[in-house]
């Protein structure tokens, strides 16, 4: 069952989207398939489940920061526990980290920044709103995105708040567990509701620059609902994201000219590197586009109705997870499987991390899980 929670005209008000039931076939019966490739598991480590969060791991170099609703944080080095820190609060989100400090939110609105090195905590702030997205740490900030699409901006030294970045917001929105991206410790990239791609400064929360990914259309506001869904991600000098009932975008950076576009719909992002644009669509089809055009390389339907992570690229494969644990390696070339393995009997729904030659994984029921790839 695909659930996607919007908020309403109401505070309280959450609608669903049900792209399946009872009545419904569940998800499509594994591929099989001839492995090319090989996803060994490094290491496993467990931190406490997520709840009704999603939980997203931070990897900086060769570290992992990762933690659960129960309060437990830890950073993990090659499969063992350096440190772990019990915050002795409920958290809602994923870790994030600089390789200096280490930040999570609780459910109380609490924001807990930790020594990286030896897990003490250093400052605890409340900022009175709810925070389901991993916060954004660079440039001596921490970014904060709010479940009502309000940006904060604390002072990653000591948790003092910097700026608030704020803006209108159309009446129905998806509820996101999405952060923003920081390019070049200077600017926060986050995609809003509306269909809109923009760039906060870090230093002072104005707005430097705004793009539309698409327009919202249709004769209500549900079928209006065009939310940039996932991170944006960038190249040398593009920057690319996609929404739910709206499109897939490129654009130049430096000036803000559209690259190319195409009609798509997603719930989870996407991502690039020189080549390809690999996205996941509402139908858990993926889809490589050529990065310069837009134009379909290929397509991978086998996976219907699995709840596909955001795809990652990772070398010459790209690594997504599904809603029964499994996690699938498809060829960068031409999307063909390239080998299997089940990280949890959980769900993945937080996007999988690149790891060394590899790539780390997190499930709804607490595992993080390392793989090493190999051909």
């Amino acid at each position: 069952m695909r659930r996607i929670p919007l908020h309403g005209f109401f505070p309280t008000l959450i609608l669903a989207l049900l792209s399946g039931c009872s009545s419904t076939p569940g998800p499509a019966e594994l591929t099989k398939f001839n492995p090319s490739a090989e996803m060994r598991e490094l290491w496993s480590v467990s931190v406490g489940s997520a709840k009704h969060y999603v939980f997203q791991p931070a990897v900086v170099d060769e570290s992992v920061y990762a933690a659960g609703n129960r309060g437990e944080v830890v950073r993990i080095d090659g499969g063992r526990k350096k440190w772990a820190t019990d915050t002795k609060s409920r958290l809602t989100a994923g870790v994030g980290s600089d390789g200096s400090v280490v930040v999570v939110v609780s459910e109380k609105g609490e924001v807990i920044a930790l020594d990286s090195e030896t897990g003490s905590e250093r400052w605890r702030v409340n900022v009175g709103v709810e925070v389901l997205a991993p916060p954004a740490v660079g440039g001596g900030v921490v970014v904060l995105r709010a479940s009502d699409h309000r940006l904060l901006g604390l002072e990653a030294k000591n948790g003092q708040q910097r700026w608030l970045y704020q803006r209108n917001m159309p009446p129905l929105a998806l509820r996101s567990h999405t952060g923003a991206l920081i390019v070049d410790n200077q600017v926060a990239l986050v995609g809003f509701p509306g269909g809109k791609l923009v760039a906060v400064s870090l230093e002072h929360g104005g707005n430097l620059w705004e793009l539309s990914v698409s327009r919202p259309r249709g004769a209500n506001e549900l079928e209006r609902v065009s939310d940039v869904a996932g991170v944006p991600v960038i190249g040398r000098s593009e920057v690319c994201a996609v929404t739910y009932q709206g499109r897939a975008a490129c654009f130049d950076a430096t000036n803000g000219n559209t690259l190319w576009t195409r009609d798509f719909s997603s719930y989870v992002g996407m991502d690039r590197d020189t080549r390809f644009a690999v996205l996941v669509d509402e139908r858990d089809s993926v889809q490589a586009l050529d990065v310069y055009s837009g134009i379909t390389v290929w397509r991978q339907d086998a996976m219907p109705r699995r709840r596909l992570t955001r795809p990652r690229i990772v070398g010459d494969y790209v690594v997504l997870g599904d809603g029964e644990g499994y996690v699938h390696m498809l060829m960068r070339e031409d999307g063909v499987f390239a080998a299997r393995a089940r990280a949890d009997r959980s769900a993945i729904l937080a996007d999988p991390q690149p790891l060394g030659n590899g790539f780390v994984v997190q499930s709804v029921g607490g595992d993080v899980v390392a793989y090493e790839l190999r051909r």
